[in-house]
């Protein structure tokens, strides 16, 4: 973050910003409430779930650190209620930016606003790559992939995380998800335990 923005804004973001860490599983933003800061992951990871007309939620994109949530900007800035609900994946920092500044910034200083616009490029290419998964992809191809994000994001060859959690963030039924990784490891990428999945060389 230091690289990214100017020093005055930096001494901004000190005087400004409140610091708040969240335990794994801690909801950070949910649906129907108004949102009043803009979170800036200074580490950790942040799933951004959107929930649909039936109930079901789908995995939209990762925040991780040095990155911001553009749905969570949009809110503040307009004065909506959340459409998303952000969850800390493990144990979060982040940097609570108060709704009041994100305008003001917007205007005083270029590395911010080139900030924001990177951020909305970021999380619309990620919800491109979602959509395309959905509709052309092969489950299986979107299993694998959803499994090489999460070894990018937390830098391990170890994922935590159960099938159902999988099927829920992937949109499919945990069968079918149980399935798919019993036939992984069949063919010797990865090895199953519970609510753990270790990626071998070969994945």
């Amino acid at each position: 973050m230091n690289e990214t923005f100017e020093p005055a804004l930096l001494q901004e973001i000190e005087t400004f910003g409140e610091l708040r860490t969240f335990k794994e599983g801690d909801i950070i933003m949910d649906y129907g409430k108004y949102i009043l800061m803009m979170p800036l992951v200074v580490k950790g990871t942040v799933k951004v779930l959107r929930m649909d007309d039936s109930g079901k939620e789908l995995l939209l994109y990762y925040l991780s650190s040095n990155e911001s949530c553009s749905m969570a900007y949009s809110c503040c800035v307009e004065a909506k209620k959340s459409e998303v609900k952000a969850i800390a994946e493990d144990d979060v920092e982040l940097i609570a930016i108060p709704h009041i500044k994100l305008d003001e910034w917007l205007c005083k200083y270029p590395s911010w606003k080139n900030y924001i616009m990177r951020s909305f490029n970021d999380r619309f290419l990620e919800l491109l790559r979602s959509i395309e998964s959905i509709a052309f992809h092969k489950l299986d191809e979107r299993l694998i992939a959803y499994l090489k994000e999460k070894q990018r994001l937390t830098g391990s060859r170890v994922i935590k995380a159960s099938h159902y959690l999988i099927a829920d963030e992937l949109a499919t039924s945990r069968v079918v998800v149980s399935r798919l990784l019993k036939q992984l490891e069949n063919e010797g990428k990865l090895l199953l335990y519970r609510n753990e999945i270790k990626l071998l060389n070969s994945f």
